[in-house]
């Protein structure tokens, strides 16, 4: 049995954003669709009510309220989708680390409810997104792109070897929306001989160069034998991964990144890079582990 997405929804705008995603590539994946809600006993209860009053719509029941809007909506968005829920009485950030396990990936706003409006990126996005053993997606943006979409999805290749994951990911996804995928890898500008930049002498392509191209070709052979069907189209652009990926998610409909886990180190393990795009693109953003 294929594992289902499982999207984590609070009743947020944010969160109904990533529903709609979870749903939407769900259909395109032919995946079950698992949406969880996370609450504290009592999370909605004002002090002067009890909790535990049935008829109190701000009692235990609001979450079987919020999750029960929210499978209405996924079933309007996907009809075919199966779609199955949980309530979760914990923490948002546990509840989804947990659901991890049994899903095929993790779908997240990038802002929950009660979060500050001006924040760029909610903590449980962060934390999840640096700490879950599969694939997060994090639904980025109120500015949606046109109703059919941007037609690609980009990958992000720092190296040949250690992206693998991602890269597979991110040609699964291309398949399954039958678009072409933009792979990307960044390099520093070559420095220009002194000769050069004193008579302003266009940079000619250097070895170097050359070499991006090939560990660029390098980290996608395999993946692209796999699926062949998928048109890619291979960049090497000059300049910070950060400032290139970032610049070209205008016109992308999703990011995709690895991100390097050991397992012996505890903590956050995202990276600069990839803390900047989970903040700052402009298209959601899929963060595969990569593990070491």
């Amino acid at each position: 049995m294929w594992l289902p997405l499982v999207v984590g929804v609070d009743g947020s705008r944010s969160s109904m954003l990533a529903l709609d995603w979870a749903a939407h590539e769900a259909a395109r994946l032919t995946l079950p669709l698992k949406i969880v809600h996370a609450t504290a006993e009592g999370e909605y209860a004002p002090s002067s009510v009890q909790a535990s009053d049935a008829a109190n719509p701000f009692g235990q029941d609001c979450g079987r309220h919020v999750i029960d809007a929210a499978e209405r909506r996924a079933r309007l968005e996907a009809p075919d989708v199966e779609v199955t829920t949980e309530v979760v009485h914990d923490d948002p950030v546990t509840a989804l680390l947990n659901a991890d396990c049994n899903a095929s990936a993790l779908v997240i706003g990038a802002r929950g409810r009660g979060e500050l409006k001006d924040l760029l990126l909610g903590s449980v996005s962060l934390v999840v997104a640096a700490r879950a053993q599969c694939p997060v997606v994090v639904v980025r943006g109120e500015n949606r792109p046109p109703p059919e979409g941007y037609g690609q999805i980009m990958i992000g290749v720092p190296d040949a070897a250690s992206n693998s994951a991602a890269v597979r990911f991110a040609f699964e996804i291309a398949a399954a929306r039958g678009c072409p995928l933009d792979a990307v890898m960044a390099r520093p500008r070559p420095a220009r001989r002194p000769v050069s930049g004193t008579l302003d002498l266009p940079r000619h392509d250097d070895q170097d160069g050359y070499q991006a191209k090939a560990l660029l070709d390098e980290a996608l052979t395999r993946s692209a034998g796999e699926f062949p069907s998928v048109d890619v189209q291979r960049t090497v652009a000059e300049g910070p991964a950060r400032d290139v990926l970032l610049r070209r998610s205008a016109t992308r409909d999703l990011l995709v990144v690895g991100a390097r886990h050991r397992l012996d180190r505890v903590g956050l393990h995202l990276g600069r890079v990839n803390h900047a795009l989970l903040h700052y693109a402009a298209c959601p953003v899929a963060v595969v582990p990569q593990w070491r």
